[in-house]
């Protein structure tokens, strides 16, 4: 029984929110418009379960870049009218679109000539008429089983707020870096962190000119223990790098095999055995803009630890390692 009544109250939201899709007209494009001309603020406005479906939609706007707030009607009635400026822009939120509260609210908010959206279950209510845009959440049930209890009606409304959300973060091109900029706290917020938020710069770069030999460069990569040190060339764009595994490589092959050994003491020491001859050219490299989790992907891809993050024109910035991101709980 108990599970019957689960799948049907399921059953019935998701009907509810199936029902919206035809709407989804010349009207919704409308609201779109006004809240994306807005100069101001989305003030999101209802009370009751409107009011908690409401300030979900606000805090949904606010954080896909568009400026928004809540505002309690009955707060509104006592001084937090305060709050609105001639650039907003008013969503109202009323399943009957006859809640007093709201209601009463109609007249202050229109003398101060401020556009509303209405988004109600009654297209011929107080709310809707006195609306510029109205958008039709109607159901055709509850699914409470009293019929009394905003169930499927709550659910459309939040639906339709999220759509108009969405499709506003869509028309202002609001891009993967600017949700991370408005999300920097928890799980989600390192998740979404840049390079430029846990790369290495200035003097903390391993990094030498090509024409250096090995043994400057190995100091270098020691001093900075990083594990790598970029090479750059005489524009000191990025030529290579050399990472401790390039050096432990080098240096089996040198002393394992005899017939190369008498050219170990030239390699370390101050004559002309040159970095560039042991660096990796054109290495795999990111840039500062890049989320912080593509270049853990980047790195598992190629298994390597670590990359160079370079300008648009090859200069060098700074360098990212595994280990680095790891301690950030990017991954």
């Amino acid at each position: 029984m108990l599970i019957e009544t689960a799948r049907r109250v399921l059953r019935i939201e998701a009907e509810a929110i199936t029902h919206l899709m035809p709407r989804i007209d010349t009207k919704f494009i409308a609201a779109v418009k006004l809240c994306q001309n807005c100069q101001g603020h989305v003030i999101v406005v209802g009370i009751g379960k409107s009011g908690l479906i409401g300030k979900k939609i606000s805090a949904t706007l606010a954080s896909t870049g568009t400026p928004a707030y809540f505002l309690h009607p009955a707060e509104g009635m006592h001084g937090d009218l305060g709050i609105l400026s001639k650039q907003d822009v008013i969503l109202a939120l009323s399943h009957s679109g006859e809640t007093e509260e709201v209601v009463r609210l109609l007249p202050l908010i229109k003398r101060l000539g401020l556009p509303i959206i209405a988004m109600t279950g009654n297209i011929k209510s107080t709310l809707a008429e006195r609306s510029d845009v109205v958008l039709d959440i109607s159901v055709e049930e509850e699914a409470c089983s009293l019929g009394l209890a905003p169930t499927a009606s709550t659910t459309a409304a939040l639906a339709m707020g999220d759509a108009l959300a969405v499709a506003l973060l869509q028309a202002k091109g609001f891009s993967q870096n600017d949700f991370a900029s408005f999300h920097p706290g928890g799980a989600l917020g390192y998740r979404l962190l840049t390079v430029a938020d846990v790369m290495h710069t200035g003097e903390a770069i391993p990094i030498v000119e090509e024409c250096l030999p090995l043994h400057e460069a190995i100091l270098e990569m020691t001093e900075k223990k990083l594990g790598m040190v970029a090479v750059i060339d005489r524009e000191r764009k990025l030529s290579g790098i050399v990472t401790d595994g390039d050096l432990r490589r080098f240096i089996q092959r040198i002393f394992g095999n005899r017939a190369e050994q008498s050219q170990a003491p030239q390699c370390f020491g101050e004559e002309a055995f040159a970095i560039s001859r042991l660096m990796t050219q054109n290495p795999k490299t990111v840039s500062a803009t890049t989320l912080a989790a593509e270049a853990v992907h980047k790195m598992e891809t190629n298994a390597i630890t670590v990359l160079v993050v370079v300008d648009d024109a090859r200069y060098v910035v700074g360098v990212v390692h595994l280990h680095h991101l790891l301690q950030r709980k990017v991954v």
